[in-house]
């Protein structure tokens, strides 16, 4: 028997221990339950197979779909105010503004300046003289600009006083994702495509990042300017609390006897991707801060615990907790999260949403929303979008009475010279564009000025595009002006 049993294999010794248990009367189904248990929960933390977003379907939330339709139909509109107030006297001629089109996302076909005529409420157009130079002797015509309106002017000016009381504030999101990061460096470059969904201000990287040297300073790498981290702060590397189970006010104090997985209303998941949420959720949780992705083995679990608290710290930081999947890909490496971010992400419906509407998918942070998809934590700066919002509807309701006035007088047959440009305007055009930051500030750092200061001589005669240096005197720092 001794020599029997000297050569058994693994499999001869579980069969031998099943006989031996049924034998001595034990409950068979006791042990191998516990066995079972054991081993299953072994594998999962060892070996687990992770659903592809392939299989995955995403149920559509209008809630949240209605916040990613505004900021599309509004894209233009925002990449233009950026691009106007980049500029030192806030005007653009159009022959310039059309070798913009490629940050303004504007396919051939679609008249520039048809989209300006469709929001009147925001941008005007005026005409300004060539300068006298021999290049434009021949240019009699004088060119035509474009700026903002007294009242989006204004408001503009109130989003920069604003983002200057709070610098503060958004000093400390830079310095949570330098912290974040694994070297604790982030190319300024990458920081761009975050800028707007952090509502940072434009010239964030000529002011702001050297407005804070005890927190933060800017350095040469051979990739170009990054931003270094330069002191860690204990109080800022708290993540955001763990989602909490609304509790069902039981009558008796026990515990359930079913695990809940709290999923936002109408979705419904597969028992096994339920069951993968809800052993994912029970597993210890890995601080993003304390745990960088170097010392956790990669396509693991906690990777991927710590991936989602990363993504999840970004978002929070995020005005309106939510920005483009794409902008998340650029600090893969950063961030140390996995190349196929979009399945992690799609693959926890419980944190995290992904709205397919635009040309590029967002991601939302479900906890910063109520069932009717409004936010839980207001931001200061949504008051300020809110008032552009209230000039975009504005826009369209010049536009719809401008369209009734020329129904009515074609109806009742006046003639009135029709523009080519108005026939483009009655269009209605999909402000479904592209969302890039990349063209914007690769040149020079963006400065704003203030708007009671006075034109300078320079620019007197019209020359607007400069190589000259000049002073400007109510600049509080006596900084010069940059040549485009």
């Amino acid at each position: 028997m001794a020599l029997c049993s000297h050569f058994l294999t693994p499999t001869d010794w579980h069969v031998t221990s099943l006989s031996s248990n049924l034998l001595s009367g034990s409950p068979l189904w006791l042990h191998s339950k516990v066995d079972f248990k054991c081993q299953r929960k072994e594998n999962f933390r060892t070996h687990y197979t992770l659903t592809p977003c392939s299989s995955i379907k995403i149920v559509r939330s209008r809630s949240l779909d209605r916040h990613a339709v505004k900021h599309n139909k509004t894209r233009f509109v925002q990449k233009l105010i950026i691009l106007l107030l980049s500029k030192p006297k806030h005007y653009i001629p159009l022959h310039i503004l059309s070798k913009c089109r490629g940050y303004l996302s504007l396919p051939r076909p679609r008249s520039l300046l048809s989209m300006i005529h469709r929001y009147p409420s925001i941008f005007e157009l005026f005409s300004i003289p060539y300068p006298p130079t021999p290049l434009n002797a021949t240019k009699l015509y004088p060119q035509l600009c474009v700026r903002l309106t007294p009242a989006a002017a204004s408001i503009a000016k109130q989003d920069s006083d604003l983002k200057m009381v709070i610098s503060n504030k958004l000093a400390e999101k830079l310095q949570k994702l330098l912290m974040l990061s694994s070297h604790h460096r982030i190319l300024l470059s990458k920081l761009v495509h975050l800028a707007p969904d952090l509502s940072l201000p434009p010239n964030f990287r000529s002011r702001l990042c050297n407005d804070y040297p005890e927190k933060f300073r800017t350095v040469d790498t051979s990739y170009g300017r990054a931003l270094e981290l330069v002191s860690w702060d204990p109080e800022l590397a708290k993540p955001l609390p763990c989602i909490q189970v609304p509790s069902r006010e039981l009558i008796v104090d026990r515990p359930l006897k079913f695990n809940l997985l709290r999923l936002r209303k109408g979705l419904n998941l597969k028992r096994t991707h339920q069951e993968f949420l809800i052993k994912f959720r029970d597993l210890p949780d890995v601080c993003p801060y304390k745990n960088p992705a170097s010392e956790l083995a990669k396509e693991s679990l906690e990777s991927e615990k710590r991936a989602c608290a990363v993504v999840r710290e970004v978002l929070g930081m995020m005005v309106e907790k939510r920005t483009l999947i794409d902008h998340l890909t650029h600090f893969r490496k950063d961030f140390g999260l996995p190349n196929k971010l979009r399945g992690m992400i799609v693959r926890h419906p419980e944190l995290f949403y992904v709205s397919l509407k635009g040309q590029r998918d967002s991601v939302f942070l479900v906890e910063g929303f109520d069932d009717k998809g409004v936010l839980l934590e207001k931001d200061e700066t949504l008051a300020i979008k809110n008032q552009w919002m209230t000039l975009l509807k504005e826009a369209k309701r010049l536009r719809r009475e401008k369209k009734k006035a020329q129904i009515y007088d074609s109806k009742y047959g006046n003639d009135h010279e029709n523009n080519n440009h108005d026939h483009e305007m009655e269009n209605d055009y999909d402000d479904d564009y592209d969302d890039g930051f990349e063209s914007l500030f690769q040149y020079e750092d963006l400065d704003f000025e203030d708007e009671n200061s006075g034109v300078p001589s320079i620019w007197s005669n019209g020359d607007f595009w400069t190589t000259n240096n000049v002073d400007i005197s109510n600049d509080a720092d006596g900084g010069h002006i940059e040549p485009w």
